[in-house]
């Protein structure tokens, strides 16, 4: 399932009803899907229907906004959690992923 949501491929959509269609709207909301946003609402709207596009973009924007402010804050992930979640977060390449500490911009 890791690979099914960092993979650009949406077939199968992880095995989730409309999972295509939500891991496109997910992937469009980031500006790294196929489809532009507009068309991956129109087709998570098609599949699942309205309410679920709402939950579906309220639940990017928490989590947007919760990396921000831990980002921003400089709120390190505790010990626990970082043995806990070391296997997934190599899976998902999550380590990898641009942060206000490791962005190019602050590289410099």
């Amino acid at each position: 399932m890791l690979e099914d949501i960092t993979s650009d491929a949406f077939e199968g959509g992880a095995g989730v009803d409309g999972g295509t269609a939500l891991l496109a709207f997910v992937a469009a909301a980031h500006d790294k899907g196929p489809d532009p946003l507009d068309v991956a609402r129109d087709k998570l709207i098609g599949a699942l229907g309205e309410a679920a596009m709402f939950d579906a973009a309220g639940v990017i924007g928490n989590f947007t906004m919760m990396t921000r402010i831990a980002d921003s804050t400089g709120t390190p992930l505790d010990e626990g959690s970082v043995a806990i979640s070391a296997p997934m977060r190599e899976a998902m390449g999550v380590d990898t992923y641009a942060t206000k500490r490791v962005s190019p911009r602050n590289a410099q």
